[in-house]
């Protein structure tokens, strides 16, 4: 059994275990009765939907495995590369099916199932969700482009799959959606000049420092110039197809009293419930049912988010949830970062792609639950995973050739503690 020491694993223990204890029977059961109908036997634990929480924790269990062995099985530069090109590819299919289906069957899910209460694209119910997994498949290949780390020959097959992503994202119509890819190539564009100019800072150049920081200067005015050309590209593409509509929704409003088309009600209500349940909240999966108490308004909505991944985990676990988010996302930035000045360009180009494509879709949190999607919560773990994978996946360069750093006896203190191998019961 092979066990990673990754610390982005203890936050989503601690999610599991915090379920587990908000099932325990210390509840009210007055307060839950509130919530039922008359003649049912209230619950006495700390959740106020029990049934909800325990599915929650089978969705959480079943994504830390699948997060714990990408960590320790990505233990190789050709796994890192297959497993990189897999999603870049996936994802580059996924943005097709989804244009060709958003031209022939606007309204349907595999032109088969007519959705009346949601947009669908592609094959996700909800357009923002597949916005958001749009979000980390095109980070990847904007990583590898950016960092340097693609062969010329193959640039413009990475540029093609980045822009057809981008257009496809686009065409969804999420507003939140073309705010994230806009905040995702503004951090790309961040990374890349301050790994930069922190790789020039280190060297030692025959003209000194002030030729080294006009070179850094030039290396940050490129890299900003690429990507303001990103973003125009993917808007033109988006006009040339066709996607006008999505674009007049971004600048207009669908709501002229309230832009917000409503969240900023939803927000509210979920401000009132965490003043109410400060500390352990309301059970993990139980905003559904305690929404319809507080809601203010005639009901006519079932609201099962609240369209803000940071207010509901907050709702939900209380102050804990918030402490093992935060834990989570600050690990996150600061393993990742680290990774992003790997000497190995590849490697480097991974880690900052991915580690955009985290941020993004936490910037689409704000907006909306795309997080709460199993498919896009299931890819936003792994693409956390290839941005903080330690060196046992990066090549070294000796002596003009590229080789592969050595899996048994060569690996260094740090790498071992990384990854530790255990023996199994059988042997």
């Amino acid at each position: 059994m092979r066990l990673s020491r990754n610390a982005l694993q203890w936050p989503l223990l601690g999610l599991f275990l915090l379920g587990l204890f908000q099932l325990l029977p210390l509840g009210d059961a007055r307060e839950t009765g509130q919530l039922l109908s008359v003649g049912v036997q209230p619950v006495r634990s700390l959740s106020l939907d029990p049934y909800a929480t325990r599915l929650v924790l089978v969705q959480v269990l079943a994504l830390f495995v699948y997060f714990a062995a990408v960590l320790a099985f990505t233990d190789s530069p050709r796994r890192l590369r297959l497993l990189v090109r897999t999603i870049i590819i996936f994802g580059f299919a996924l943005a097709i099916f989804g244009v060709i289906q958003s031209f022939t069957s606007p309204t349907k899910v595999y032109w088969l199932r007519e959705l009346q209460q949601s947009t669908p694209f592609g094959p996700f119910i909800n357009r923002h969700h597949f916005a958001g997994y749009m979000e980390m498949t095109l980070a990847l290949p904007l990583g590898l482009l950016f960092s340097g780390a693609i062969e010329k020959d193959k640039r413009v097959l990475y540029i093609f799959a980045s822009a057809l992503m981008g257009v496809a994202l686009i065409m969804t119509g999420s507003r939140g959606g073309i705010i994230s890819l806009c905040a995702l190539v503004l951090f790309l564009a961040t990374l890349t000049g301050l790994g930069l100019r922190r790789r020039e800072g280190e060297g030692s150049g025959r003209h000194g420092a002030e030729g080294r920081a006009r070179v850094g200067q030039k290396g940050m005015l490129v890299r900003a110039g690429l990507a303001l050309g990103l973003v125009l590209a993917f808007l033109l593409g988006t006009v040339l197809l066709g996607g006008e509509s999505a674009l007049s929704r971004f600048v207009g409003t669908v709501n002229a009293e309230d832009p917000t088309t409503g969240r900023a009600h939803f927000w509210s209500v979920t401000l009132d419930i965490i003043r109410h349940h400060p500390l352990l909240g309301t059970g993990l999966g139980a905003f559904g049912v305690v929404y319809t108490r507080y809601d203010s308004r005639n009901g006519m909505y079932r609201l099962d988010q609240a369209h803000n991944d940071y207010l509901q985990i907050v709702s939900d676990g209380g102050v804990a949830g918030l402490a093992l988010g935060l834990f989570f996302v600050l690990a996150l930035f600061r393993l990742g970062v680290a990774e992003c000045r790997s000497e190995d360009m590849f490697r480097r180009g991974v880690a900052m792609g991915a580690l955009a494509g985290c941020f993004a879709v936490l910037v689409h949190s704000f907006f909306d639950f795309t997080l709460h999607t199993t498919a896009n919560a299931l890819l936003f773990l792994t693409m956390a995973a290839l941005a903080t994978l330690k060196g046992r996946v990066e090549q070294l360069e000796t002596g003009g050739h590229r080789r592969r750093r050595r899996r048994h006896g060569s690996r260094s203190a740090e790498e071992r503690l990384d990854a530790t191998t255990l023996p199994t019961a059988a042997s």
